[in-house]
């Protein structure tokens, strides 16, 4: 028994000096749990004391990660399935590009068409014109009535025009007639006849133009349309009453009919107005020759009636005379603000009337040159003051002179 126990003991021992010296303990899982409810409720109390509420950081932190899912979504779609197109798809696209090539050809013919039929509409558009023609055989006159014009293009901001018709012969277009402007009317009615005193022999190589125009005062005046008769293609041997489309006619030229240089003079103490018709340049020539024969006549208005008239002499064959003839007129200071002087000139002609080269206005009323030559005058007192200016049809000088003055 004895000897059992001591091996026993001994066993014991050798299994003891056989075991490694134990290693530190492993740390207490008690203890890290107690650290990680130490760090939550620092972190909850960190954010309890923030000026943030809680709501507000969740939904920022919901729409970041909305946001991040956006972006990883669009870039599996860019890059992933990128070039794959459903077949319908592509179908569709080639079924549109082939559509498109057939009926380009169609579309251009449609287009052909529409324009033809555009092209026929603006035709349409001008307005008509009713006149009549005869010949006197027996005093070599043709006899031209513009009575109406119907559905006359608006040349005008309000929708309206101011037509007149100008009536000539080319290519010789020494003569001109016009009619009487009718305000605010797409309808007017003339009724206004012109006689040309032309040889028949001489009238087939002729043209008769009816151009229809909208009077503009301050501008030039629009062409809304014309009607041209070759004089070879009427048949004079009786009267020709119709209507005609008008077409579009380019604007007429503007014609140059020449320039004439004044001098003004006003001394206010003794009422007395002087004025000098100095020399004329580039006049239009009226006769067959390339010349005329010009002169001057110079007419006083106050308040549209007439005071006084003169005349120059006549300077023959040229279109460029010298004057330098004077006219005095006694004109009150209390009146001569009223005042209007009329300066035209004329073509002497033996046989028959006298045909207007041109007109100036100068004086109460007048735009431009006119009205600043005579405030220049006014305001240079006993001195004369010379001034240029372009000569105007007498026609519009006169309609102008119609309106009231304000």
């Amino acid at each position: 028994m004895r000897l059992a126990s001591v091996q026993a003991r001994a066993r014991r021992a050798a299994e003891e000096r056989e075991e490694p010296p134990p290693g530190p303990a492993p740390p207490s899982t008690h203890h890290s749990d107690h650290q990680f409810k130490n760090m939550k409720s620092k972190f909850f109390n960190e954010l309890t004391h923030m000026p943030m509420p809680m709501w507000a950081i969740g939904a920022i932190v919901v729409v970041v990660l909305a946001l991040v899912a956006c972006l990883g979504f669009c870039i599996w779609k860019k890059c992933i399935n990128k070039g794959k197109k459903p077949k319908k798809v592509r179908e569709r696209k080639g079924g549109r590009g082939r559509r498109k090539k057939e009926g380009a050809g169609e579309g251009e013919e449609g287009k052909e068409g529409e324009g033809k039929e555009g092209e026929e509409e603006e035709k349409e558009n001008f307005g008509k014109l009713e006149f009549t023609l005869d010949y006197n055989f027996t005093d070599n006159q043709l006899i031209v009535g513009i009575l109406q014009a119907e559905n006359l293009a608006a040349m005008d901001m309000g929708g309206t025009s101011d037509p007149y018709v100008k009536v000539y012969m080319l290519p010789d277009k020494k003569k001109k007639f016009e009619t009487k402007v009718q305000r605010k009317n797409l309808c007017p009615v003339f009724n206004e006849t012109f006689i040309f005193k032309i040889p028949y022999q001489e009238l087939g190589g002729q043209t008769l133009v009816l151009q229809v125009f909208d009077f503009d005062r301050f501008g030039k005046h629009d062409v809304i349309g014309q009607i041209s008769i070759p004089m070879n293609s009427v048949d004079l041997a009786q009267p020709l009453h119709e209507w005609r489309d008008l077409v579009g006619g380019e604007k007429e030229e503007v014609e140059k009919l020449g320039d004439i240089c004044i001098s003004l003079r006003y001394v206010p103490t003794a009422g007395k107005l002087t004025i000098n018709i100095m020399e004329a340049k580039h006049l239009k020539a009226m006769d067959c020759g390339g010349l005329s024969d010009p002169f001057v006549k110079v007419v006083l208005q106050h308040q549209g009636k007439r005071l006084k008239k003169k005349k120059t002499t006549v300077k023959q064959n040229t279109l460029n005379p010298y004057f330098n003839e004077s006219f005095s007129f006694e004109i009150p200071f209390g009146q001569i603000q009223k005042v209007q002087v009329l300066i035209t000139v004329y073509d002497y002609d033996k046989l028959g009337s006298n045909d207007a080269i041109g007109k100036v206005w100068i004086g109460f009323g007048a735009s431009g040159v006119g009205l600043r030559h005579w405030s220049d005058m006014l305001a240079n007192p006993r001195r004369p003051v010379a001034q240029w200016h372009a000569l105007c049809p007498e026609e519009e000088v006169d309609e102008a002179l119609k309106k009231p003055l304000r």
